[in-house]
C-alpha cells in the first residue's frame, strides 16, 4: 500500500508597516509564503505550488501578491530581509553576552 498526498507549509518572511487597502490603517503586515508539497509516506518530496500573501494585523485582511512583489517587499525590510546578524555555526544567529568582554 502506497500512501501519498500533499501538505501545506507556511513561512513568515517579513513584518512590514504598510497602509491596509481594506481598513485604511497604517499597520503591521506579515508577509507569508504558502508552499504545498507532495508527500510520499508522510515525507515531503517536492513543492507543488507556492503562493505569497500579506495579512494586516489590525483587521486580518489578507491580500495575495506576486512573487516579484513579495521579493521586493522582503528586500524593503522586516525579519530576515535587511537585518544583519552575527552568524554562528550552521547560520544560526548567536546571542551576545553583555558580561563578556
Amino acid at each position: 500500500m502506497i500512501i501519498f498526498g500533499t501538505r501545506g507549509y507556511i513561512y513568515q518572511l517579513a513584518i512590514l508597516t504598510l497602509l491596509c487597502g481594506h481598513c485604511g490603517n497604517p499597520a503591521a503586515h506579515t508577509l507569508r509564503k504558502h508552499v504545498t508539497k507532495f508527500t510520499l509516506f508522510f515525507i515531503p518530496l517536492f513543492p507543488v505550488s507556492t503562493k505569497y500573501a500579506t495579512q494586516c494585523t489590525f483587521c486580518g485582511a489578507e491580500r495575495r501578491v506576486e512573487r516579484e512583489e513579495a521579493e521586493r517587499l522582503q528586500a524593503q525590510g522586516g525579519m530576515g530581509g535587511g537585518q544583519d546578524f552575527p552568524q554562528g555555526a550552521g547560520g544560526i544567529p548567536q546571542q551576545q553576552n553583555p558580561y563578556q568582554q
